[in-house]
Order: structure tokens, then sequence, then C-alpha cells
């Protein structure tokens, strides 16, 4: 297909640098040819001659012909597309200048020594990004190598990671751990993973939460050295600092984020809560009966129910509720704690926050003395959290829910990549997935 037949379609005109700015999207790239078959598009550029100086001496240089160069493009549809680029060669006319010959380069195009265009790089970054797409997969798309697409992306990645622009504006973080690999620590390093998350309310409430950094370990250390690497100005604009029950996290809030509120996630003190009842139904099983659940066995057939909100039980399940706790005098002590455990949940579910607090309050002087010992724990957990446990009252009812959902993305992606060997390869992709890269 000529270059006029290839254009025509396009929009009619006479300017053959305009043809091309509407085929490649490129200004002064002239397109020479467009060949296509059922598997592949080959389209053949060059750029228009032009008087060319030495990079070295800054001597004019002499054409020396031109070379081809094939490089990879965004695909058309399931159609690969390659631009086949006749660069231009140059020689240095000065005797002295030890540059000899060189080749012309267009950034806009190409990168230096790169096999995939510019416009295919940024292609692959939105895959990677917006729709889970795996290095791979395009690779596959693009015909390169796994190798070769990471090549072209990873500087790109980096040069975004670096930027401390996209630490600005952070008023709420988040902190959570997670298992990277499961191999050698010996050979990989750590399991443990700590993510720092942006929850920073927009101007209508909402938060976008984005990862912000992944650091090796699961410690007080490792999240104090974090945050000490930011600067006393990131630091001084954290407001609130929402955290799991770990006393590592909380105590590198204490030591970095002196004036922000640490705030105890509200998933994870339910959690605790639905995890009494379970110890107390388990201890009590074993007491009446010697052994483990088993079918037919009263406590056995509402361990669903007793993890269940009392409001969304339905009229059959309280009846069955109802019988397996009556069926024994013991098992008194599994409803008293599936109630204490309706008592924590529904302190969060208030929809006015003062009752609330309200109600965590009576929690916190109660719990610790319940003659139940798994709700006396409980309560003691909480007394040690008691700022942070109330915190959430007063912060708009910040939490952890953000962090959560980034962990979520995170767990996508790694099955996605069926597991990662390299961390530093690891930390890029989740902050491009988790959009913690700002562009």
């Amino acid at each position: 297909m000529s270059h006029a037949t290839g254009c025509a379609d396009a929009r009619p005109t006479t300017d053959p640098c305009v043809r091309c700015d509407i085929l490649l999207g490129l200004d002064g790239v002239r397109v020479e040819a467009v060949t296509r078959s059922s598997t592949a598009m080959r389209v053949m550029v060059s750029t228009p001659w032009q008087l060319m100086g030495c990079p070295d001496c800054g001597g004019v240089a002499v054409s020396r012909g031109r070379r081809m160069r094939v490089l990879r493009d965004v695909p058309h549809g399931d159609v690969g597309v390659q631009v086949a680029w006749r660069q231009r060669r140059w020689r240095c006319t000065e005797a002295a200048c030890p540059r000899g010959t060189f080749v012309e380069q267009l950034p806009v195009l190409v990168a230096a020594r790169g096999v995939l265009t510019r416009r295919a790089v940024t292609w692959a970054l939105g895959q990677l990004r917006r729709e889970h797409a795996t290095i791979a997969g395009l690779a596959r798309r693009l015909g390169v190598g796994w190798a070769t697409l990471w090549r072209a992306v990873k500087p790109e990645l980096e040069r975004l990671a670096a930027d401390p622009v996209r630490f600005a504006g952070v008023t709420s973080l988040g902190v959570d751990e997670h298992i990277w690999h499961h191999g050698d620590v010996r050979e990989r390093g750590p399991k443990e993973l700590t993510g720092m998350v942006d929850l920073t309310r927009d101007s209508h409430g909402r938060i976008h939460a984005r990862l912000l950094d992944l650091v090796p370990g699961r410690s007080k250390k490792a999240y104090a050295d974090w945050l000490t690497d930011r600067g006393p100005a990131f630091r001084a604009a954290i407001e609130v600092a929402a955290l799991d029950p770990f006393g590592g996290y909380k105590a590198a809030i204490d030591a970095e984020l002196a004036d922000a509120r640490a705030v105890l996630d509200a998933f994870h003190v339910v959690k605790l809560g639905t995890q009494v009842v379970d110890e107390v139904r388990r201890r009590v099983q074993q007491d009446t009966t010697g052994h483990r659940g088993r079918k037919g066995d009263p406590l056995f057939g509402i361990q669903t129910i007793l993890r269940a909100g009392a409001e969304n039980l339905t009229d059959r399940q309280v009846a069955r509720l109802e019988r397996a706790i009556g069926a024994d005098e013991a098992h008194e002590e599994v409803y008293v704690a599936w109630r204490c455990a309706q008592d924590l949940r529904a302190a969060y579910r208030s929809k006015d926050a003062t009752v609330g607090r309200g109600r965590a309050e009576k929690i916190l002087t109660s719990f610790h003395t319940c003659p139940i010992p798994e709700v006396a724990r409980l309560g003691r957990t909480l007394r040690r959290w008691r700022e942070a446990f109330l915190a959430y009252f007063d912060t708009d009812r910040a939490n952890n829910g953000g962090t959560e959902a980034v962990n979520g993305i995170i767990e996508l992606h790694r099955r996605l990549a069926r597991g990662y060997r390299n961390r530093d390869n690891y930390r890029l992709r989740m902050l491009l997935a988790a959009g913690g890269l700002l562009s």
C-alpha cells in the first residue's frame, strides 16, 4: 500500500507531514509505505533531511546512508505493528574528533537502543495500570520477550517512584503488612512487607486509597525508618494514622507522628470479638462433649450463625440459636460471648458517633471484668488500645479499609503474575497497579 493510499481514508490532504501525523501521531516522521498481512502490519518511516552536526565537536557531518531499524509499536487489534525506521547514519568530517560515525536519534519515536516505540511503552503502562495485564501477556502482544518489555518499562516506573510529588498532600495514612513470598528467607529476604497507603479524603469526603510504598519487614523499625525518610514536612502533615492492633506500628506512630491521631481499625476490632466467640464455643464444646465439634452437636450446628450480625439473622436462625444455647446450661457462656461481640459491633454501627463512643466506653469499663476469660482478655486488650479504639469516633470514622482494598489489588496482581522473584520489581509493579505512581 502506498503512502497516499494508506492515508487517503483518514483525511484528504497533499501535505505529507500532516498525513504522517494522522497515521503515526508523530511530527517530523514521514511514512513511506505500509504493508499488511493477516497477522502483521509494517509501517516504513523516515525523517526529512536536515543539516546535522557532530554531537561531540559540533562540526558538520556528512551522510553515510541509512540503516533499517525495526521497532515494535502498539498492536492494531489482533495484528502486530512494526515500525521500520530508515535511520540515517552520519560521519564527522573533523579528523581529530573521536566520534567517527553516528546515527540519528528520535526520542519522540523511540529511546536510544530501544526496541519498543515510546507509544508502545506508554500503552503497556496503561494496560498494566488499568486493565490488570501482565508483562508476559503484553510482551506476547508486542512480539517481544518478557525481559525486553520490562527493560523498557522499568526505567519509567523508577522515575515515577522517585518523584517526591507523589507524597504531597497526604494527611491520612494507613499501614498494613502482607506476605509477598513463601520461599527461603536466607535467599529472598523477609517474607513480610509493610505497605503504606494514602487514605486522605477528597473535597467530597471520599477516600481514594493509593499505595505509597512497600518496605521489607514487619516491625517498628520498618515503619519508623520509612517515616523518617519522608522528611519532617511529610510527617507534620499527617493528622490521622490508621493501623491494625500491632504494637510495632503503634510504637512507630508514637515516635514519628507525635501530632497524629492513631486509629485502631474497626474491621480488625470486630474480628477480635468474633474470634473470642469462636474460642469460647470450642472450649465449651470440649468441656461438655470431650471432643471437637461433630455433626449433630448443638454448638457445631450454629458456628456460622455466631459469626453473623444479630440484625441479619432470620427467624429460623434465631430459633436454631435458642435451641442450641438451651441444650445445655454450659452453653450460656457462648451466648454471653456472642452478645459481647454484638455490643462491640453495635458501637461501630451506630449512626451517631456520640452514641457509638458511649457504647465503646461502656465496653471498656465492663469487658475486662467479665467472668468468661476470653472476653476478659479482649477487654484488657481494648483498654491497652483505649485512645486508638475511641479515636474512630472522633476522626470521622477513620479506618484501614482502604489499606485492605489495596492489599486486595496486590493479591490479585501477584496471582496474575504467578508470583515474583525480585522484590524491587514487585514493589514497582504494585505501586503502578495500586495507584502509587503519578503520571
